[in-house]
C-alpha cells in the first residue's frame, strides 16, 4: 500500500490522479490533498478519501475548509500556507508525491520532495524549467525518483531502454521527437490572431486543462518549456529535442535510434494513462482510459511548426540554448504575460513580445541555490508587469 500527498488535487491533473487511485483501493491510500482556494471542491475530495492532512493557501480558506469538514464528520487535519505544502510533501506517512501545482507556485514542494527521497509524479514542468539543475542534483543526492506525467515526456519515458541512464549515446539514441496537437490556432490566419479571445485561446480541441496551460498550448509556449524540461529529465540538447505538429494527438511523442528505428507511444488523448503509468511503474494498473481504435482513426498527419505562427516555441529554443538563469526568466515572464492576457490586459500576440522584451532586458547567468532563483524569478515578473503597462 503506498500513501500518495497530490498537490493540487483540485486542478485537472489532481482529479484524474483521485480518479485513477479510486480504482486501486487495494494499493493507494490518499496521505495529503492541497488545493488554492478551491474549498468546496477539496472538501468534496476529503469526504470521499479520508487523508490525514489537507492543505489551503490562506488562513481565511483553513476556516472555511475546517467547518466544512466539521458539517461532513470528516477529522482531516487542515493546514494553510507554502511551507504545508513543503511539509505533506517530505512528511514521513507519504511515499508518493503527485507536483501538479501550476506554475512557479509548485517549485519548493516539488524541491522539499525531492529532498525526502520520494517517488515524484512531475506534473509541474516549471520546477524543472526554472531549477532544472537544482532539481536534478537533488533527486540523485537523495535517492528520489523522477517520473514524467507530461503526456510527452511520459512517451518518451516508455520508449527509451529500460536501463536508460544520462546519455542519449549509451542509449543508442538519435534524437527526442516531441509531438504537439498545434493547438485551437493551427489553421486560423495568422494576421486574425491580434483579435484571439481568452475564451477562443483556452477552448483546445483534444485536451481538457487549466486556462493557464491551455493558452500557453494555443502559443505553443507549453511545448516550449516541454523542450526544455525534456533536456532535464533525458540529457538531450537543444538540437536533438525535435517538436513536430501532430493534430490527432495519437502519438504522444517518440524517440529516434540510429539504428533507423524509431518507437513511439500512442494512446487516446487522456492524462489518466500517463499517470497510471507512472504510480504503478514498473508495473501496469487499469486506468479509466478507453482501448485506442487505429481503424477508426484512419490516418495520422504531423507538420514542422512556423516559429512566425508560433514564436514562444523559438524563445524556449533560444532560452535553452542560453542556459544558465534564461528558462527561469522565460517562464516568469510568460506566467505575466498569459496571466495578462487573461485579464483581457493585452492582446494574444502581445504574450510572446513582453517575453522577449523580458529575456533582452534582464542579464542571464548561473543560478547556485533557490534563493537566487526566486530573486530571478521576482525581477523578471516586476520587468514583466512594466513591459505591460508599456503595451496597455
Amino acid at each position: 500500500m503506498q500513501a500518495i500527498s497530490v498537490l493540487g488535487s483540485t486542478g485537472s491533473i489532481g482529479v484524474s490522479t483521485l480518479d485513477v487511485v479510486a480504482r486501486h483501493p487495494e494499493r493507494y491510500q490518499v496521505y495529503a490533498l492541497t488545493a488554492h482556494s478551491r474549498v468546496d471542491e477539496l472538501a468534496a475530495q476529503c469526504a470521499r478519501f479520508r487523508p490525514q492532512v489537507a492543505v489551503v493557501g490562506t488562513a481565511q480558506a483553513a476556516q472555511t475548509l475546517q467547518q466544512k469538514l466539521r458539517a461532513l464528520d470528516v477529522r482531516t487535519e487542515v493546514m494553510h500556507g507554502a511551507q504545508a505544502l513543503c511539509d505533506v510533501a517530505s512528511a514521513g506517512g507519504c511515499d508518493v508525491v503527485m507536483a501538479a501545482i501550476v506554475g512557479a507556485a509548485g517549485l519548493a514542494s516539488t524541491l522539499a520532495a525531492a529532498r525526502a527521497g520520494k517517488k515524484i509524479l512531475l506534473a509541474n514542468k516549471e520546477a524543472l524549467v526554472m531549477a532544472g539543475q537544482l532539481l536534478i542534483d537533488s533527486v540523485a543526492m537523495h535517492k528520489a525518483t523522477l517520473l514524467p506525467i507530461d503526456s510527452e515526456h511520459n512517451a518518451i519515458f516508455q520508449c527509451l531502454p529500460h536501463d536508460f541512464g544520462r546519455s542519449l549515446e549509451e542509449g543508442g539514441i538519435a534524437k527526442i521527437l516531441l509531438t504537439a496537437s498545434g493547438g485551437p490556432f493551427l489553421k486560423r490566419p495568422v494576421e486574425t490572431l491580434d483579435s484571439v479571445t481568452p475564451d477562443e485561446a483556452v477552448a483546445h480541441p483534444k485536451w481538457v486543462m487549466g486556462r493557464k496551460i491551455s493558452v500557453d498550448s494555443a502559443t505553443m509556449m507549453n511545448k516550449g518549456l516541454e523542450v526544455i524540461e525534456a533536456h532535464w529529465l533525458f540529457g538531450a540538447p537543444a538540437d536533438r529535442i525535435e517538436v513536430m505538429i501532430h493534430p490527432q494527438s495519437v502519438i504522444h511523442s517518440m524517440v529516434s535510434y540510429i539504428d533507423g528505428s524509431v518507437l513511439a507511444q500512442l494512446g487516446n488523448p487522456d492524462m489518466r494513462t500517463p499517470i497510471a503509468n507512472a504510480l504503478a511503474y514498473p508495473d501496469r494498473i487499469e486506468s479509466g482510459v478507453a482501448q485506442l481504435d487505429l481503424v477508426q482513426i484512419g490516418q495520422l498527419f504531423f507538420e514542422r511548426p512556423d516559429f512566425t505562427r508560433f514564436p514562444c516555441l523559438k524563445l524556449a529554443y533560444d532560452a535553452l540554448q542560453a542556459g544558465g538563469s534564461s528558462a527561469a526568466i522565460l517562464n516568469a515572464a510568460n506566467e505575466v504575460a498569459v496571466q495578462a492576457f487573461l485579464n483581457q490586459e493585452i492582446g494574444f500576440r502581445m504574450i510572446d513580445q513582453v517575453i522577449a522584451r523580458v529575456m533582452d532586458r534582464l542579464p542571464h547567468g548561473p543560478l547556485a541555490d533557490i534563493d537566487a532563483l526566486i530573486e530571478q524569478d521576482r525581477v523578471a515578473r516586476s520587468i514583466a508587469q512594466s513591459c505591460l503597462s508599456l503595451s496597455s
